[in-house]
């Protein structure tokens, strides 16, 4: 419970390219039927390490895992907490940077970056997406 409101949270355990079965099978599990009480947290290679940003609805940005939530709710109408792991360095593939282990300094970056996106998702509960995305956007 976060206040008043009921919270499931769930990691799921398919592959990023398949994550919309587990958020299909949570929001079918929970009755959710508003897209906009779904929360999706997840990395953004456009966002600088350690970012922590609040958005409702918009593209995948080439983002596997949102596709995939896309393909099984046809929607994209939902909140996001997006953690910001920076750009490949020089020539680096995407998922080659994204798979890798980070540096020491940039997973504590990380680290407190996952902190702030717990703290983000309880005020998305608390007070709201719009006073959400007020604090956690402006820093």
């Amino acid at each position: 419970m976060v206040g008043a409101r009921r919270l499931a949270l769930a990691v799921p355990d398919t592959y990023m390219n398949e994550s919309g079965l587990a958020v299909r099978a949570l929001t079918r599990r929970f009755s959710i039927e508003d897209s906009l009480q779904l929360v999706v947290v997840h990395d953004e290679l456009d966002l600088a390490v350690g970012t922590v940003r609040v958005k409702r609805g918009g593209g995948t940005a080439g983002h596997n895992g949102l596709k995939s939530v896309d393909a099984h709710l046809h929607t994209l109408e939902f909140v996001r907490v997006r953690i910001g792991i920076g750009r490949p360095p020089g020539r680096m593939a995407g998922a080659d940077y994204v798979l890798r282990r980070p540096g020491r300094a940039e997973a504590e970056e990380v680290a407190v970056a996952l902190e702030r996106a717990a703290d983000a998702v309880e005020l998305v509960l608390s007070e709201g997406v719009d006073a959400a995305m007020n604090v956690c956007n402006r820093r």
